[in-house]
């Protein structure tokens, strides 16, 4: 659903539904679906679907060629996308196994797991099916049947939001301002004219104007030309990381390419092929080490370290585009890892490691409750679990993770400050853990009560 696959008017269909809790969350989100499942739904009405998830089936049968018989059904039912998701590798720490059985194993409850590695679930994916499978997240994949939805997803992946840098225009047609507000929102998001059939409303405004082309350059010229000129570039900087990351699974002739991408591709370059070539630069680019580095030195966001540069997810569209290249080679392959909300790209391997601090806003120095490391040579997955530990990592400075118009940048900034003033951010060696980070507070005789440095009470104020 927060990938846009799954809509109000989107029939689901889940196949090996189980008990049928997916389908009964998605009724009540007033989304059309049903279930079937061999043990639990046999009555279910097998028919197709839009959408058909396939979640956490594959993985629990034993038969290799039942297994392929089972994928290759429920994408018979698939009109638009196949969802298909399994545990990993990573997954073992869950279940107890009591031995090997086949290609899994069975576990203490008595049932079978196939546990997969990322990359082995997709090339089996894409050994059984027509079309490429893209990955949604840690050992979940979308297939789509048309190539155009699949383009257009990932292309949609590396658009960064459009932030609304232009509203504060003076029109100088004051009365028109709310019919010409549609045009320049779709400026903002692609970063160009759009055809005529691609904007709403947009009939209204060739009657007014007499083409859209002539109601935009009014629009412009209410505007600061730095700022325009900024928006075209970066969402030239989007279409080459899309275009660069296609390599992955063959990049498509530009007929196959959705027709508002092609559009895209003529507006910002100067021909396909041509654009095709920059990213390639920019793809062969980003395996320097060296030039990884000095993208990361210029950056204007994110906290860089020795052995990496770290950057909040809110920020991650405002690294610089090798950076931003890095990072989606590791999304290309994991797919979104949502619990993450810091990106740690490493500078001295090719890795990027996503982290999860669940108290990141509320609490002053977070805890890392998880993290997935994905190594871009070997493409093997790393995750830890922290949350059990009773001294994990926790962070300091977190305004410098955010770029400095995020909300919380100030009150983060000023307890840096205070921290600072105190003395207690000059031995990182002895802070980056919850206890070294609680013995230097006592050691200061100082608490935090919030987002504020105090004198703790419990410590005489002679010492």
């Amino acid at each position: 659903m927060a990938d846009g696959l799954i809509g109000s008017t989107t029939t689901v269909f889940d196949f090996g539904c189980g008990l049928g809790d997916d389908v009964r969350h998605l009724g009540l989100r007033g989304i059309q679906s049903r279930g079937w499942d061999p043990n639990h739904q046999r009555d279910g009405a097998m028919t197709p679907a839009q959408i058909v998830n396939l979640g956490y089936v594959v993985n629990v049968i034993d038969d290799v060629d039942e297994r392929v018989e089972c994928l290759l059904q429920a994408w018979s039912f698939a009109e638009r996308a196949l969802i298909v998701s399994a545990r990993l590798a990573s997954d073992t720490a869950d279940f107890t196994p009591a031995g090997p059985y086949g290609d899994g194993v069975v576990t203490s409850a008595g049932t079978f797991q196939k546990f997969y590695e990322q990359g082995e679930l997709k090339d089996w994916l894409d050994e059984h099916l027509p079309e490429p499978a893209v990955a949604a997240g840690p050992g979940v994949f979308y297939i789509f049947r048309e190539g155009a939805d699949r383009i257009g997803f990932l292309a949609s992946r590396y658009r960064r939001r459009a932030s609304a840098v232009l509203p504060s225009v003076q029109f100088s047609i004051e009365e028109h301002k709310d019919l010409l507000r549609p045009l320049i929102e779709y400026f903002e998001q692609r970063g160009r004219v759009p055809a005529d059939d691609e904007l709403p409303g947009g009939s209204a405004i060739r009657e007014r104007f007499g083409s859209l082309h002539r109601a935009l350059r009014l629009v412009q010229r209410g505007h600061d030309p730095e700022a325009w000129k900024q928006i075209i570039i970066a969402r030239g900087e989007d279409m080459l990381i899309f275009l660069a990351l296609s390599r992955f699974d063959g990049r498509p002739r530009f007929g196959q390419l959705p027709v508002a991408v092609r559009r895209d591709i003529k507006s910002f370059f100067t021909s396909y092929r041509s654009a095709c070539e920059q990213a390639d630069v920019a793809l062969l680019a980003v395996g320097d080490m060296n030039r990884v580095l000095k993208a990361a030195q210029r950056s204007p966001v994110g906290k860089l370290t020795p052995s990496a540069i770290y950057v909040h997810t809110s920020a991650l569209d405002s690294l610089p585009p090798l950076l931003r290249l890095y990072e989606g080679c590791a999304r290309r392959y994991v797919g979104r890892v949502d619990e993450a909300n810091l990106i740690k790209l490493h500078i001295n391997d090719p890795m990027i490691s996503y982290l999860s601090y669940p108290e990141f806003e509320p609490d002053p120095h977070p805890a890392l409750a998880q993290s997935l490391t994905v190594h871009l040579q070997t493409f093997r997955l790393r995750e830890r679990d922290y949350r059990t530990s009773k001294n994990p990592p926790i962070l300091h400075r977190k305004e410098t993770f955010l770029t400095p118009e995020h909300p919380l940048h100030a009150k983060f900034s000023r307890l840096t400050r205070q921290e600072e003033s105190k003395g207690l951010l000059d031995e990182t060696s002895r802070i980056g853990t919850r206890h070294g980070w609680e013995e230097r507070l006592r050691d200061k005789g100082v608490t935090l009560r919030g987002h504020r440095v105090v004198r703790d009470r419990r410590v005489p104020a002679a010492l």
